[in-house]
């Protein structure tokens, strides 16, 4: 569904991979029934595998490119990437520049709040 389950956000200067961690454990406290991680090829390797097993018992997934000459989006990459526009349509987040990370990752918990609430709002009650 696309639908955000923790954020933590770094300065440029901290590689994905190497922020991961926290944003697992955080992951793992508030959802222990999640099985399986997807993630893209900045992710993988010895260093992320190390800390996947730390965090929990779960299965990573690495989604590749199938080919570099065409485009093709992966279905998983797929979710990834319309949830990033999800997030980009808010205009305090249209922009990716904040004085502090805190103030970033609750803009973005608000926008995921905001794009949760519209959906409930658009089912019929029953």
């Amino acid at each position: 569904m696309g639908m955000l389950l923790a954020v933590i956000v770094h300065p440029a200067s901290v590689q994905d991979r190497d922020g991961a961690e926290p944003l697992l454990r955080q992951a793992r406290r508030l959802f222990p029934f999640v099985e399986r991680i997807i993630g893209d090829t900045g992710y993988q390797g010895p260093k992320m595998a190390a800390a996947v097993a730390r965090a929990g018992r779960w299965e990573i997934e690495i989604v590749r490119r199938c080919d570099k000459h065409k485009f093709v989006v992966p279905p998983r990459r797929w979710i990834v990437e319309r949830t990033i526009g999800w997030i980009s349509r808010n205009r305090r987040l249209a922009h990716d520049f904040k004085r502090l990370c805190r103030i970033a990752a609750a803009f973005v918990r608000m926008a995921m709040i905001r794009n949760m609430l519209r959906r409930l709002a658009a089912k019929p009650s029953s």
